[in-house]
């Protein structure tokens, strides 16, 4: 499912300056008005991101766990952070990126669209929304819940937030964008707050740059080594790796970068994680979809164990993986792929009789929900899907997703044809098959 970009991130500032303005409600702004109070919004939003005034404990910011030298992800390798009033209190799932979320759709029990097949009687099931649960449509909404969350930034009230903003450095900016009297009411600016927070997230240059070596790929800028290529191959492999099934590696219809997600929430079966406090009770289970955090959907037995399929941009960046941070590098991540059903002994613990207890993260009665997909659908002591050799060449791809690359800066020429005349449609056909990828040529090596 392609995101339209242009128009989900139009549609994102148009929502954000819409419900921003409280001006606007009793006039009309010009367009350089906007982009004014747009410009103070984000940049205000930057402030309260660093700001470790705003947490119960003094000591906590969003930048603490959503560090922007790890892609706005975990700064470590723990699988949780510490968090409350004392920073005492250890959080319930691994931190994901901020980055690339801007185009995620609302959260839909049914979504109905396929970029692979233009079907849209397609039925992809859960899908969209933020957080590992999709318990959230926007970037105000996201923000309010470690605000507020007494594991994390540990605030009592939204009032408390607003007190802590009224003193500090970012007054005068929620006032400018605002006007003077914002802080005479509490919930509006506290709104205010949760606004300035979704304008900063919606920075291209800074949450979605599309600036990695694979994009310079797709636009003709750069050529994939040897071992990328191969990687790039058995990442769209259905019968390797399987990975673009969810993280989807072809640019869109419409010509939009991937993003390397699907939005998609489904159940793996990751082994429960001893590290995470919470766990050392028995009959904790962290469900994902249908609870503890998200509570709409508790009685919905059918979605029990599914977490968000997050996008694999920078995820080579990142030291712990899964929403439970089971693990600590992507070779185990892609070992625990291809032989969680080969190979159970090695990811699962055993019983008192030596019996494998697999899947043991999730409760016997939810366990038909784990996804059996390729590479799942393998049975035990069968070869695994992907050889030593072939995860290595999967991961040389993956570092490729990081941003930040500086492509070299050979003579250009102008072509608008594809570097081999291939069509867009032909090249995400390509894709899927595994096969090489011929990328947009409208600027070709000589």
């Amino acid at each position: 499912m392609a995101p339209r970009l242009s128009h989900v991130v139009l549609c994102g500032l148009c929502l954000v300056l819409a419900a921003a303005s409280v001006t606007a409600a009793q006039r009309p702004l010009s367009r350089t008005a906007v982009y004014r109070q747009v410009s103070i919004l984000a940049e205000l939003g930057r402030g309260l991101f660093f700001d470790r005034a705003l947490s119960a404990s003094g000591r906590l910011s969003c930048a603490s766990c959503h560090d922007p030298a790890h892609a706005y992800g975990p700064p470590d390798d723990r699988a949780v952070e510490p968090g409350g009033t004392d920073m005492s209190k250890m959080g319930l799932r691994a931190v994901p990126s901020l980055k690339y979320v801007q185009a995620a759709p609302q959260f839909t029990e049914h979504y109905h669209d396929s970029d692979d097949d233009a079907d849209a009687s397609v039925d992809n099931g859960p899908t969209g929304g933020l957080t590992w649960d999709g318990r959230v449509d926007r970037g105000r909404d996201q923000a309010r819940l470690p605000l507020l969350s007494p594991i994390e930034m540990a605030n009592d009230s939204p009032a408390s937030v607003v007190a802590k903003v009224k003193r500090s450095a970012s007054a005068e900016l929620l006032r400018r964008a605002f006007g003077p009297k914002i802080f005479a009411d509490d919930e509006k600016a506290f709104a205010g707050i949760l606004q300035a927070f979704e304008a900063y997230e919606q920075r291209a240059s800074e949450f979605y740059p599309y600036s990695s070596k694979y994009d310079s790929y797709l636009a003709g800028k750069a050529k994939l080594t040897d071992q990328e290529t191969r990687g790039l191959g058995l990442f769209n492999d259905p019968a390797k790796g399987n990975c673009a099934h969810c993280h989807i590696s072809a640019p869109g219809r419409n010509g939009t970068p991937p993003q390397f997600t699907d939005y998609g929430l489904a159940a793996l079966g990751v082994p429960r994680n001893a590290t995470i406090p919470a766990n050392a009770d028995r009959d904790f289970y962290d469900l994902g979809l249908c609870g503890p955090l998200r509570t709409d959907l508790r009685d919905h037995g059918e979605y029990c164990g599914m977490f968000k399929s997050p996008s694999l941009r920078n995820t080579a960046m990142r030291r712990t993986f899964f929403h439970n941070g089971a693990f600590h590098s992507l070779k185990d991540v892609l070992r625990f792929y291809v032989e969680r059903d080969t190979n159970p002994d090695k990811w699962y613990p055993h019983n008192a009789e030596g019996a494998v207890r697999k899947f043991d993260d999730l409760p016997l009665q939810y366990q038909a929900n784990i996804n059996v997909e390729p590479p799942f659908d393998r049975h035990r002591g069968e070869t695994p899907a992907l050889s030593e050799a072939e995860m290595d060449d999967i991961i040389a791809f993956l570092q490729i997703l990081n941003d930040g690359y500086q492509p070299a800066s050979p003579t250009w020429r102008r072509d608008n044809r594809r570097a081999d005349g291939a069509s867009a449609a032909e090249n995400r056909r390509r894709l899927r098959r595994g096969e090489p990828f011929a990328p947009h040529a409208a600027q070709r090596f000589d």
